[in-house]
């Protein structure tokens, strides 16, 4: 998994990359304009690399979550090589967030309000999702942001575990994902079921995304 991001008008000219979460006690090596983050125990957690945009073609306009090309990613591979760090990044280019469909919905056994969902992402994944949303059932088209997607609150979406039952991404609501006149309540988001096929990505700005809560 790679996760980037670049906001050059919040962060200056520093591109930040994810492999791993990140945590309190991480320990960071700075060579050059490239910093090097592991955890405690030596496992990479990701690359800040300053100053970037004089190595690597990156759109300025962009604020959040980049998905790097497969050229894009060999050209931060020649940076870090360059800084002295033998890491080798790879490209993953996977849409994070897509249309899904909640085949099954089960009330958690430890809380009043989650649900333990299975939920298909593709013709081929389904994954478990634990969900509190008000609105959950089975049987509802949902958009879903997989392990690895970055909200526009650039909150990242990583494996986790709710009250103990493991949870392998978020069923979003339309106000996580800051649609025009989303309703500001919890719930949800549910997708007219002729939307799109199941594991076509979500683009929220769109046509069709924009158009949701229009009457």
């Amino acid at each position: 998994m790679l996760i980037a991001s670049y906001n050059k008008a919040a962060m200056g000219d520093v591109l930040v990359l994810l492999t791993a979460q990140s945590a309190k006690d991480d320990l960071r090596e700075v060579k050059g304009h490239v910093t090097r983050v592991t955890h405690a125990n030596g496992e990479l957690v990701g690359f800040n690399i300053l100053n970037v945009s004089a190595q690597v073609a990156l759109d300025a306009t962009v604020a959040g979550q980049v998905a790097l090309s497969v050229e894009q990613v060999a050209a931060v591979n020649a940076v870090i090589g360059a800084a002295g760090f033998d890491d080798i990044l790879a490209a993953d280019d996977a849409p994070k967030l897509v249309v899904g469909y909640v085949e099954t919905a089960e009330p958690h056994p430890d809380s009043d309000h989650l649900q333990i969902t299975t939920t298909k992402v593709s013709d081929t994944e389904t994954v478990q999702i634990v969900s509190g949303s008000p609105n959950m059932r089975a049987g509802i088209k949902v958009v879903v942001a997989k392990v690895g997607a970055m909200m526009p609150s650039g909150l990242i979406i990583w494996p986790s575990a709710l009250r103990g039952v493991p949870s392998n991404g978020m069923i979003v609501s339309g106000r996580e994902l800051q649609l025009p006149n989303a309703p500001q309540v919890p719930g949800a988001l549910i997708l007219p079921d002729d939307y799109a096929e199941i594991g076509t990505p979500f683009d929220r700005f769109a046509e069709s995304a924009q158009k949701l809560f229009i009457d």
